[in-house]
């Protein structure tokens, strides 16, 4: 053994050895994550248990809520409320296919085909965070007009008797579930469109290649190459529109009519109009549950776990 090998290291303290973590460094990880955890905590976890507990408690507006546990709330909520239930799933799930219809070419072609266009196109799917989310539904006020363009132009074409005939309007589209769909499409749009761009801009072109050079034509190549690939995008799109398209309460109020309303609706005039604070919390609750467990569904389906 050395004579330096042997001696103490400066102080009278033993050498670290080299590599091995400090405490301090043990913790860093720990520290990194306090912000997010602290930002779930305040923003997630609280929350729901303030809703948790409200919705089992009992009592009224002039005299008080004590919480009591009665859980028969969650039972009469969904008797009293199941229409809006199914109305909410059934809109979110009709504007995200077309969402889905409408993004996908969008995306591609600005991935595959739009050149130098590329930015200004993303430009322009982006630009409607501009405006604020109650303009742009009001917008469609006027664009769905009984006398407006839309409605003019089919029925100018006979389009209005087709969609008449297979039960999408009734002589018109304003006031109508047809609106709403429309309006919650046009709303999330971009949610769909740039996780759908951004999985088919990192595409491996050589893939796509190769299928050509194996005398795969345009559509085998989409159906057995670009679609795959795609999927992750196609999932990461759906969530972003289905999620917030089932609660939302906006597009239904300016666009349909009592006949349309959602599960955000009466949870709206739960909490604010007839301040049925226990029920509106239990409606909230099962939505939550009701859309985690459709998507975990969905996820688990569509093999794409990792994304959630």
């Amino acid at each position: 053994m050395s004579i330096a090998a042997a001696l103490p290291s400066a102080g009278g303290h033993s050498a670290r050895p080299a590599g091995g973590p400090s405490g301090r460094g043990k913790l860093t990880p720990y520290f990194l994550l306090l912000p997010a955890g602290l930002a779930l905590l305040v923003f997630y976890v609280l929350p729901t248990i303030t809703l948790a507990t409200t919705s089992l408690q009992t009592g009224s507006l002039e005299k008080g809520y004590t919480l009591t546990w009665h859980w028969p709330t969650y039972g009469e909520v969904l008797t009293q409320y199941w229409p809006q239930f199914a109305r909410s799933f059934g809109y979110a799930a009709g504007a995200t296919i077309l969402a889905l219809i409408i993004a996908y070419p969008l995306a591609y072609t600005i991935a595959f085909k739009a050149g130098r266009w590329r930015s200004i196109m993303l430009t322009l799917v982006i630009a409607p965070f501009f405006t604020s989310f109650l303009i742009r539904t009001l917008a469609w006020r006027q664009i769905l007009a009984d006398e407006g363009p839309v409605v003019s132009f089919m029925k100018s074409t006979g389009l209005m008797h087709v969609t008449d005939w297979i039960g999408m309007t009734q002589g018109r589209i304003l006031a109508t579930g047809t609106a709403v769909v429309i309006g919650l499409a046009y709303n999330f749009l971009p949610f769909m469109t740039l996780p759908l761009y951004n999985s088919l801009e990192r595409m491996d072109r050589g893939l796509l290649k190769a299928s050509e050079d194996l005398y795969a034509n345009s559509w085998t190549t989409f159906w057995k190459v670009t679609w795959p690939l795609s999927l992750p995008g196609v999932v990461g799109g759906t969530l972003l529109t289905f999620i917030p398209a089932a609660g939302d309460y906006v597009n239904q109020r300016f666009l349909g009519t009592i006949d349309n309303t959602m599960a955000g609706n009466a949870i709206d005039s739960l909490f604010l109009q007839q301040r049925q604070y226990p029920q509106a919390a239990a409606l909230s609750l099962v939505l939550m549950v009701a859309i985690i467990v459709l998507v975990s569904v969905y996820v688990k389906r569509s093999g794409t776990e990792e994304l959630v």
